[in-house]
């Protein structure tokens, strides 16, 4: 995500964290490579002056803090500045009414069913009772999709084939969603190859009839500027409470998320971070900023976790590390709780330094590894990973080859495996020292 923009402006960083002294000239280059980084992102060119003129008097003005070199304080004021950018803060839904109708709009192509699907399955997860509305009456292959999506999250899905008249549709599904005990509709309206006068006449017509609490505006990241000009156009002609930018998982410029705050004064309410319907999250902006930053982003990474590990699981999993209990199904637990975090190249960036760490790194061959290792453990049985040393050469060869390994790459395995047991144990041993110790002599750990 904004991949390219993150590392140009790390480039500059390296320039502006060398500096002893903040002048006129020296701070003045710098920005300059910032300012181009910005600008080659597709960033609005006056939002992208703008920005580099407000960092450049705070970064002349401020004062300096003793503990922290000049050029670390720039980088500071541009991450502020960056966050204020994106919007300064998470914009939440308003949904006070029951029930409560949100509009997804937009051009075609820039996935407004997907991101319906998705919004209604975060919706589900917060308590809420979500209807998905297929009112897109031109393409019929938009109405089987979104019956697919609510079918896999277990939502319902109003849709009438054959029928042409959207405000028809409207109505029927309001009285649905009452009777049904629905008290969020979500509208996955028609999109169009460009703009047309046709379409936003009959989105404001929806509009009036459905008076939906929220309008959002679903935008393609990687259409950079461009998406901005569209926002403009659709929020002159029904008013958008907000945006989803779609497609951030690829290498997207950035323009669009670091323009469209500054040019329409709408937030950017959510983000989809790639093809699965949970890759969609909240809009952060400090969080994002930091991602953009090369700062990581530890917060969003601590809830994906909470939101896919079961807490008790884990305590029981720790207790038993450190008693030296962890056993290959509990490594084999482990393989897979992580697998539910994403792909590994992702929460890699999520910690700080992460991006750059991975900078030459064939991440790939890592998560193949992980497979591999998968593979070895499930081709065992239930009794060999509770107590790998019956794991003989008649048994060794036997697994191997039922899992497409060879014997050296298994024993390879079993030996990493082995260590790692060994560390935990004497992980164990010296915290139950250190308990003793630390409740017997007072003056020591802070006591």
């Amino acid at each position: 995500m904004f991949d390219s923009l993150s590392g140009k402006l790390q480039n500059a960083f390296r320039n502006l964290r060398g500096l002893g002294k903040i002048s006129e000239a020296n701070a003045g280059d710098a920005l300059r490579e910032v300012r181009m980084a910005l600008l080659e992102a597709d960033v609005n060119f006056k939002v992208a002056r703008d920005f580099i003129e407000r960092v450049r008097v705070k970064a002349l003005g401020a004062e300096v803090v003793q503990s922290v070199q000049p050029g670390q304080q720039i980088v500071k004021i541009i991450h502020d500045e960056l966050v204020d950018l994106l919007g300064s803060t998470n914009a939440a839904l308003n949904l006070g009414a029951n029930p409560s109708c949100i509009l997804m709009v937009g051009l075609h192509g820039a996935g407004k069913t997907t991101s319906s699907g998705k919004l209604a399955g975060l919706l589900l997860k917060q308590g809420r009772q979500p209807l998905l509305v297929a009112a897109d009456v031109y393409r019929p292959a938009a109405m089987d999709q979104l019956e697919t999506l609510g079918k896999q999250l277990d939502v319902p899905v109003f849709l009438k084939r054959g029928e042409t008249d959207v405000l028809r549709i409207a109505r029927e599904a309001l009285e649905f969603a009452k009777t049904n005990h629905r008290n969020t509709i979500i509208f996955d309206t028609a999109g169009r190859l460009q703009i047309d006068e046709p379409l936003l006449q009959e989105l404001v017509r929806l509009r009036d009839l459905v008076k939906p609490q929220e309008i959002l505006l679903v935008l393609d990241a990687a259409t950079g500027q461009e998406a901005v000009n569209v926002a403009t156009h659709f929020d002159s002609a029904l008013q958008i409470t907000g945006a989803i930018l779609t497609k951030l998982d690829g290498d997207a410029r950035g323009g669009a998320a670091l323009s469209l705050k500054a040019v329409t004064g709408k937030p950017i309410k959510f983000a989809g971070m790639g093809e699965k319907l949970d890759e969609f999250e909240a809009f952060h902006p400090e969080r994002m900023a930091s991602r953009i930053l090369g700062m990581g982003d530890v917060v969003s990474l601590v809830e994906k976790a909470a939101a896919a590990v079961n807490e008790d699981d884990m305590k029981r999993m720790e207790e038993k590390m450190r008693k030296g209990q962890f056993t290959l199904e509990d490594f084999l637990d482990q393989l897979r709780q992580m697998k539910k975090l994403g792909p590994l190249e992702n929460v890699m960036k999520m910690l700080p330094g992460g991006a750059e760490a991975l900078k030459g790194t064939d991440i790939s061959k890592q998560e193949k590894e992980f497979k591999r290792m998968e593979a070895m453990i499930c081709g065992m049985t239930p009794k060999e990973r509770q107590t790998p040393q019956i794991l003989n050469a008649k048994r060794r060869m036997r697994v191997a080859k039922g899992s497409g390994v060879t014997v050296t790459e298994l024993n390879t395995m079993m030996n990493k495996f082995a260590q790692m047991q060994q560390m935990m144990k004497k992980m164990g041993k010296f915290q139950k020292m250190m308990g003793r110790m630390g409740g017997g002599m007072p003056g020591m750990f802070g006591r």
